[in-house]
């Protein structure tokens, strides 16, 4: 994968296939003292302990119609690159949290990428979830919720396509205002 955010689309969609009601993703980033996280937390059924201890082997999946998983085994590998790691807790019927870190300076970490136009996929493919995005840099930190922003809005729905625009703008904005280190906005 070329962008972080697209590992995030990965493990978001197996929160989805997971029947998560509430995916939170989180990014935290600091120049200064040289650190990247991405969090990852759900609400879904969890992973299996027998499937926990093997999920980043890029050849076990519970996927029936491919025979590898890359999300978590390439994301593993990134973070490892830049000499920081991955760690994933998960509890049947409660949910599970992977948790990324990299050295942020790093050569070989890659850029965030479109993190406002993979939300704006997630939240348009899948009314029914709560997607909560926070980004923590020096400059401050931005929160978004999709369920807040129904609430506000007063719609049901976020899919209209102009409104899908105009909140891939309004991310981007404020995360161009915190200076989100590898960001791609289209």
């Amino acid at each position: 994968m070329k962008s972080l955010s697209l590992n995030i689309l990965d493990i978001a969609q197996n929160s989805i296939r997971a029947l998560a009601t509430e995916i939170y993703i989180e990014i935290s980033e600091s120049v200064k003292y040289d650190f990247y996280r991405i969090s990852i937390t759900d609400n879904g059924s969890g992973i299996p302990s027998e499937i926990l201890e093997k999920v980043t082997d890029p050849f076990i999946t519970t996927r029936t119609k491919r025979r590898m998983g890359l999300g978590l085994p390439l994301l593993k590998y990134h973070a490892e690159l830049t000499g920081g790691r991955l760690e994933i807790i998960s509890e049947q019927k409660k949910g599970t949290k992977i948790t990324a870190t990299f050295a942020n300076l790093h050569l070989d970490r890659q850029p965030l990428g479109d993190i406002a136009g993979v939300l704006m996929i997630l939240i348009a493919a899948n009314q029914g979830i709560d997607f909560r995005y926070k980004h923590l840099t020096d400059k401050g930190e931005y929160y978004f919720s999709a369920a807040e922003t129904k609430q506000y809005l007063g719609v049901e729905s976020l899919y209209e396509q102009d409104l899908l625009k105009d909140l891939a703008n309004m991310i981007n904005e404020n995360l161009k205002e915190l200076e989100v280190s590898g960001l791609e906005i289209k």
